[in-house]
């Protein structure tokens, strides 16, 4: 009796010492992350500091916890970058949760999005970032969807590479053979993927996620970014990923920036894991139903009706209202030009 209890007390003390290590590794990397814009020495992206030299004008709404939470998800092709320069968004997503339901939506909007940008005028949703960092680039996606957004996590492609390595790859079934010549950066980011399921590291991941040289370019692309950051969010609640969440988050914390305070992270971290990462709501921002093809200055751009693009998101949180994936076939309309024509990288 005397070598059970022994045995238990062993063993509730090695409890102990696992959850103390998983907590301040926890705390660390948030603690890291929320002090970048004070000290963004290190930093893999060099958002910080230039977001500073930027001067951000808008502040975001506070989460209290009770609320829907949304999260503008940054994907910048950082390459070239210099000082006081920001990218433009190489891709725009955006995650909403219900603390109620538990319920996760994850949207895709396509940069080609012709809105207003407060304060500077109408352009392309992707270059809001770049006229005044992140925090414009979420009131402007505010106003377009009519939600609050309150936070905002950026990263680039070697953010993003080191991710999906420290989660050991990600299971992936890659639709078509995808194959691209990239003579940026002496082709380290090629693309040459082969039709059929793979296990994908992070260098394949970022060619899965950033093919877009077919007919229906960005719409098949950022389905294939919801589709594949879904299967990452489903492979994070695994039990494997738990043991190795201290490596994954020393991994990323170089290539992350964000405005979530520690508390922040600590609250949208359990509410993360009690997701339903398998019945996430993934949609097109526009639905191709609401798609209008326009052409401003000689350039194609895609705009929607605000009124209605509103009402489909807040029916689609209701429940009312179907998931669009984007268009499965070419078309010449409501597939814009742009589909085809706007930048490659």
């Amino acid at each position: 009796m005397r070598i059970i209890k022994r045995t238990l007390l062993l063993i509730g003390l090695l409890l102990m010492v696992v959850a103390g290590y998983y907590s301040y590794s926890f705390y660390n990397f948030a603690n890291n992350i929320s002090h970048k814009s004070d000290n963004p020495q290190g930093s893999g992206t060099m958002i910080s500091q230039n977001i500073k030299d930027k001067g951000d004008k808008f502040t975001p709404p506070k989460w209290e916890g009770k609320q829907r939470v949304n999260i503008l998800l940054l994907g910048g092709d950082s390459r070239g970058m210099t000082k006081n320069e920001l990218p433009r968004s190489d891709s725009i997503m955006l995650a909403s949760i219900d603390p109620v339901t538990k319920k996760a939506h994850l949207f895709s909007i396509l940069r080609d999005t012709y809105v207003k940008i407060p304060g500077e005028g109408e352009d392309r949703i992707n270059t809001a970032i770049t006229s005044g960092g992140p925090n414009l680039a979420m009131k402007t996606v505010s106003d377009l969807l009519g939600i609050p957004i309150q936070y905002y996590v950026y990263t680039d492609f070697k953010g993003f590479i080191a991710l999906i390595d420290a989660v050991g790859g990600i299971d992936i079934d890659v639709e078509k053979d995808m194959k691209y010549s990239d003579s940026e950066d002496d082709h380290v980011y090629d693309i040459n993927l082969k039709k059929g399921l793979q296990h994908l590291d992070g260098k394949t991941a970022l060619q899965y996620v950033r093919f877009r040289h077919d007919a229906l370019s960005d719409f098949s692309r950022t389905e294939r970014q919801r589709k594949f950051l879904t299967a990452v969010a489903q492979k994070m609640q695994t039990t494997s990923s738990l043991i190795k969440l201290p490596r994954i988050l020393n991994a990323i914390d170089p290539y992350i920036d964000t405005n979530l305070s520690v508390t922040d992270m600590l609250k949208l971290g359990g509410l993360g894991f009690e997701a339903k990462a398998d019945g996430i709501v993934s949609s097109q921002l526009p639905p191709t139903e609401l798609l209008i093809e326009k052409n401003v200055r000689g350039a194609a751009v895609i705009t929607a009706n605000k009124e209605k693009l509103q009402l489909y998101v807040k029916d689609l949180f209701a429940g009312k209202a179907e998931a669009d994936s984007g268009p499965t076939k070419p078309s010449p309309s409501p597939t814009p030009k742009s589909a085809v024509k706007t930048s490659t990288k």
